[in-house]
């Protein structure tokens, strides 16, 4: 009995953690810039996400653009999006063999395949991490490297947002 308990919670830490991956594929600010400056309408704050990049006024109004051409997308953009998508798609195929392979399911076959299943649900989790992982890493290592080049001015350097603080590796 105590390995099924262990079993649900596995299977809720994992959909917590496809839920979180998510979030943070779809969130605006990977990297983002606090400038101040002293006009009414000029940007207090620049958001770039993986998908549109935002603007917060100083007079309250927030705006984004969706990011529509993914051929003048850098690399590194480019590749943390494809990977996060992966990502996600991956670990819910992973909660859906999970399913299947819980000992309190009727559902999913013999003992010994629900085992199985549950041994590939694991393997399936540990490369969506990893699809969440690696990319993260490299946006982060991008966006620190132009924040420590001093030929650019700070108007134009950016740190690492909180969508990248929300995933660390997720599923």
């Amino acid at each position: 009995m105590l390995s099924a308990a262990i079993q649900i919670l596995a299977f809720a830490l994992a959909l917590l953690g496809l839920l979180g991956t998510t979030v943070a594929t779809l969130l605006p600010n990977w990297k983002v810039s606090m400038n101040v400056w002293s006009s009414v309408m000029t940007p207090i704050s620049q958001m770039q996400g993986l998908w549109m990049d935002c603007v917060w006024y100083s007079s309250g109004v927030f705006s984004c653009t969706m990011k529509n051409s993914v051929l003048s997308l850098p690399p590194y953009l480019q590749t943390t999006r494809a990977a996060m998508v992966l990502s996600c798609m991956v670990a819910a195929f992973g909660l859906c063999l999970a399913s299947l392979g819980l000992k309190c399911t009727r559902w999913g076959g013999s003992r010994r395949a629900k085992g199985h299943t549950a041994i590939a649900a694991g393997g399936c989790f540990i490369l969506a991490s990893l699809l969440c992982l690696v990319p993260a890493s490299w946006f982060t290592n991008e966006v620190i490297t132009v924040f420590l080049t001093t030929d650019l001015p700070d108007s134009s350097k950016y740190q690492p947002g909180g969508a990248l603080c929300s995933h660390p590796c997720s599923p």
